[in-house]
């Protein structure tokens, strides 16, 4: 059980940009990003995500081997037949050899996008909740995967499970996208296992799996369906939402909390509540990272006052490993 105060205590907070894994794009981390207060007042979503993915790829360009684009990700030499509107005559003119930029939908990437809708994403310390995050993280992934003619599918849950999109290409998938993850949630608890269990059976192909949650469940629950994507040679992503309120119990006196899951009114005497938060808090991350260690899932840690960069380097860094045959990505554990 997870207690957040309801007190109207103000919470100290953390300097804690998130956990990454390996392969993270450092620069990406470093940069000021969209200061996400400002961006949740704009209503659109498909906006928010424009601006995040504008942004974040401002200034950068691509090498012909390494980096980081959103139109296309290698180039590879001309050979005739190739059609001449795609040559990098830039390129040509530094390097005197004729590349062709290569297209995403010569290799067609499918991501599937899980999105947490539960009664304790709704919980918000500041102006907007963890749900709110989220579904913008979603958007600017989709817009971001869309942009790179990759196929992007959805699916949302609480204790039951939402619809299920699967995995499209194009602006009409995009749109229908952002119709779902606008849909009122329903607010229940949380049934981890189901939504992943889903994606492992209607997802034959290899592709690339990001689940969106604050992970208020039992860690155990994650461990066998973690396993069974990786099996199947899936790219998985834990994004693990966090309120910079949760980050501190941040009660000063008694007062009665609420239970973000159950709802649940409980009397909470801070003396001795303090330190028994934070020790579980940090068991349960703990928990959490040692199963994406075990199991070769990538996981972050999003900060919901933090701009939302880390997130779309993340799904970079596990996109370009999905491009690589049987490679897995391995945990090296929380960067603060």
């Amino acid at each position: 059980m997870s207690a957040v105060a309801n007190a109207g205590a103000s919470p100290a907070r953390k300097n804690a940009a998130g956990s990454s894994t390996a392969g993270s794009n450092s620069n990406a981390n470093h940069r000021a990003g969209v200061d996400p207060s400002a961006l949740m007042r704009i209503k659109s979503l498909k906006l928010r995500a424009k601006t995040v993915v504008e942004g974040f790829f401002s200034g950068l360009h691509r090498s012909p081997t390494h980096g980081s684009s959103i139109e296309f990700s290698e180039y590879r030499a001309y050979v005739p037949g190739d059609d001449l509107r795609n040559l990098d005559w830039k390129l040509y003119a530094r390097s005197d050899r004729y590349f062709i930029k290569k297209f995403e939908d010569e290799t067609n990437r499918r991501c599937y996008l899980v999105v947490d809708q539960s009664r304790s994403m709704g919980y918000g310390s500041i102006d907007y909740s963890k749900m709110e995050y989220a579904r913008t993280v979603a958007a600017t992934l989709a817009y971001f995967l869309t942009m790179q003619h990759d196929a992007v599918g959805v699916l949302t849950f609480d204790a039951e499970l939402g619809d299920f999109l699967p995995a499209k290409l194009g602006a009409k998938q995009f749109h229908q996208i952002l119709v779902e993850l606008s849909r009122p949630a329903v607010g229940k608890g949380t049934d981890i296992e189901a939504p992943l269990r889903q994606v492992t059976s209607l997802v034959p192909r290899r592709g690339l799996v990001i689940l969106m949650s604050d992970l208020l469940a039992p860690p155990g629950m994650l461990k066998t369906q973690l396993a069974a994507l990786r099996a199947r040679g899936h790219e998985v992503v834990l994004l693990r939402m966090i309120d910079p309120g949760e980050l501190d119990l941040g009660i000063d006196k008694p007062a009665m909390v609420t239970d973000v899951e159950t709802g649940q009114q409980i009397y909470v005497d801070p003396s001795a509540a303090k330190a028994n938060y934070t020790e579980r808090f940090e068991r349960h991350r703990r928990e959490i990272e040692s199963i994406c260690e075990s199991t070769g899932v990538g996981f972050y840690e999003l900060i919901t006052d933090k701009p939302l960069d880390l997130a779309l380097s993340s799904l970079i860094n596990a996109r370009n490993r999905l491009g690589k045959s049987g490679q897995r990505s391995i945990s090296e554990g929380v960067r603060r």
